[in-house]
């Protein structure tokens, strides 16, 4: 299936109607029924105002976040109209990508592996 990679970088301090933005984009995803989002942290990073930020030992509020998901070119359409029409401030990159599932759904890899995208 041919679509985006959606990466939203963000950090663990940053809030949304009183929720961690990163939690409010994996449970955005779910409610506009795409495929899965991914919240990857990382250890550091420079933001765009150009200050570094970091999770340190006794504090994480300032850990730079990924939140990653893979959609059609509908699902992303309706994922930024909701993120424009909530006035959601983020950085984003948007690639063009194929994707699919390989294997059958237990989870033993022992499915139709021919390379096709799974069905959704």
């Amino acid at each position: 299936m041919n679509g985006y990679q959606v990466t939203f970088f963000t950090q663990q301090d940053r809030r949304h109607h009183g929720k961690p933005l990163a939690d409010w984009l994996v449970h955005l995803a779910g409610e506009l029924g795409l495929r899965g989002a991914t919240v990857i942290p990382a250890c550091e990073g420079i933001g765009h105002h150009h200050r570094i930020h970091s999770a340190h030992f006794f504090e994480l509020a300032d850990q730079p976040l990924s939140v990653v998901m893979a959609m059609t070119s509908d699902e992303a359409d309706r994922l930024f109209d909701r993120l424009r029409a909530d006035g959601v401030h983020l950085f984003y990159v948007k690639t063009p990508v194929e994707f699919g599932v390989i294997g059958d759904d237990n989870g033993n890899g022992s499915g139709n592996d021919s390379g096709n995208a799974a069905k959704s």
